[in-house]
């Protein structure tokens, strides 16, 4: 039994954007995210735990950004994340150089 087309997207990019949002931008948000965490909290224990929680949070990501309406606006709240975790990042390695 065939899909229902009304349920399908023909266009090519917006079905592109969904699909690289969900594997790259996905990515980079639970990276950023991780990493972030590790320049605040024990480095190691953060790393090794990412092992497992960065895939799980990598998979979520990708439902998220099928589920969304519009590749574009998924793209636009990844990269933002990912900036956003890339403050966190760089402020932890500015006021936590003790501890590393």
């Amino acid at each position: 039994m065939p899909a229902n087309p009304k349920y399908l997207t023909p266009a090519f990019w917006p079905r592109f954007l969904k699909i690289t949002a969900a594997i790259l931008g996905g990515y980079f948000v639970s990276i950023t995210f991780h990493l972030a965490l590790a320049a605040w909290f024990n480095r190691a224990a953060v790393l090794m735990t990412m092992a497992f929680t960065g895939f799980i949070l990598w998979t979520a990501l990708m439902v998220v950004a099928f589920l969304a309406k519009s590749g574009w606006k998924i793209w636009g709240i990844y990269i933002l994340l990912s900036l956003l975790f890339c403050l966190f990042i760089y402020l932890g390695q500015t006021y936590n150089q003790t501890a590393h």
